[in-house]
């Protein structure tokens, strides 16, 4: 018998995932209570069931393993100055690790700017508040290659110290608010609530978002359900921001990022009766 010829697999194209979503409905600003949030209780689709997000605990069982993406965001957002004093912004997309015979302090970022520096040159970076320089970054070439979108930097002092002194938070663009005329209290506001509480290990330029309705007593009430509680660690790259140009989905090269599953959570996810990965960035790692 002639072995039938194989299925072609489909096609996926990015106007297949086009969908109509009105301004008016993408929110501007957290609401007062993280955990006030609605609640699609879909584990049975066809028995669907509007919640609030505080009801989680008790769609919990005894066994059950909630598994958390520990990441902190970085305020890896800054503005400056060329020499010439043409106006640049860095999004530091990673800090990579002090190596021998490279220079200390580099960092991976994407770089807006009218005209592109060469490599070598001192970029000057401002304070929060854009009144004076803060510190300097070197140009040290694309990255990962000659030919990559992204920029290789070594800053002048510790990255992450810097950016905690003089970042900004880098909110979703379609959060609209403009970091440089951010009103302080709005930019506190804005650190806190895009972070969320179990956050440990900084290393990412978005929140894990779904972790975000998580509080402190939802947690303990999550354990008090019988649920047990993990972590993993990725670090969201600055993929999440970048728009698809490539129609067909296949096509398409995404920004790598950095993930850790601890031997300890994989030992609790072979023990559980029901893995519960919170948000798409727990799934990725898992999976993984």
């Amino acid at each position: 018998m002639p072995t039938p010829p194989p299925i072609p697999r489909p096609i996926h194209r990015l106007s297949d995932f086009d969908y109509l979503l009105p301004p008016e409905l993408i929110a501007q600003h957290p609401s007062t209570e993280r955990s006030s949030s609605r609640l699609l209780d879909a584990r049975h689709p066809w028995q669907l069931h509007d919640k609030v997000f505080k009801d989680l605990p008790s769609l919990l069982s005894p066994g059950d393993l909630l598994v958390f993406n520990d990441t902190q965001v970085m305020q890896a957002r800054l503005f400056g100055r060329k020499p010439s004093g043409g106006q640049l912004e860095l999004l530091v997309e990673r800090v990579l690790p002090d190596e021998p015979n490279a220079p200390r302090h580099r960092v991976v970022a994407h770089m807006k700017v009218s005209k592109k520096p060469a490599v070598g040159t001192r970029l000057q970076l401002w304070d929060r508040q854009g009144v004076q320089i803060a510190f300097e970054a070197t140009l040290l070439g694309r990255w990962p290659d000659a030919q990559g979108a992204l920029f290789l930097l070594a800053f002048s002092d510790d990255p992450h110290r810097l950016m905690q002194h003089h970042g900004h938070m880098p909110l979703p663009p379609y959060i609209e608010r403009d970091p440089q005329t951010n009103p302080e209290a709005q930019r506190q506001v804005d650190a806190q609530r895009y972070q969320t509480v179990f956050a440990r290990e900084r290393g990412s330029v978005a929140a894990p978002t779904a972790g975000l309705h998580f509080t402190p007593e939802i947690l303990d009430a999550c354990r008090a359900a019988g649920a047990i509680v993990a972590k993993v660690t990725l670090h969201v790259g600055l993929g999440t921001f970048q728009p698809l140009h490539t129609e067909r989905i296949e096509d398409v090269q995404l920004h790598t990022e950095s993930f850790t599953v601890p031997p300890e959570t994989v030992a609790a996810m072979d023990a559980a009766s029901r893995v519960v990965a919170v948000g798409t960035t727990t799934v990725r790692a898992i999976e993984s």
